[in-house]
């Protein structure tokens, strides 16, 4: 049964990568991780984007850094999952899991 509400793709590897990144989860960090990880480039802008939305259904905080100035002068914000924004994770994962269980091998398909 897939999670009442399931996350996008684009949305479960970008939380994924905050999750591996830990203590490490800003905008600059997160691109390089969306690259190495899943082979995905994005904008900043597009990547902010994503970031808010994901913010505004509560799944990740976000704590701007004190005292710590960007180039630009701007603070760096960081990110981090939500105790709701695992859940919805493990959820996904298990679905996922659940999709796959006992498929036959791939190898051995033919049409």
């Amino acid at each position: 049964m897939p999670p009442a509400k399931q996350l996008s793709r684009a949305d479960e590897i970008l939380l994924i990568c905050i999750v591996v990144l830990g203590e490490d989860a800003y905008s600059t960090t997160i691109r390089q991780e969306l690259v190495s990880r899943a082979k995905k480039k994005v904008t900043v802008g597009s990547l902010w984007v994503s970031l808010d939305q994901l913010a505004e259904r509560a799944y990740i905080r976000k704590r701007t850094a004190k005292g710590e100035k960007k180039q630009g002068g701007r603070p760096r914000v960081y990110y981090r999952l939500t105790p709701k924004g695992i859940r919805i994770l493990e959820r996904t994962k298990e679905y996922q899991k659940n999709l796959w269980k006992d498929m036959p091998s791939l190898k051995e398909y033919s049409s």
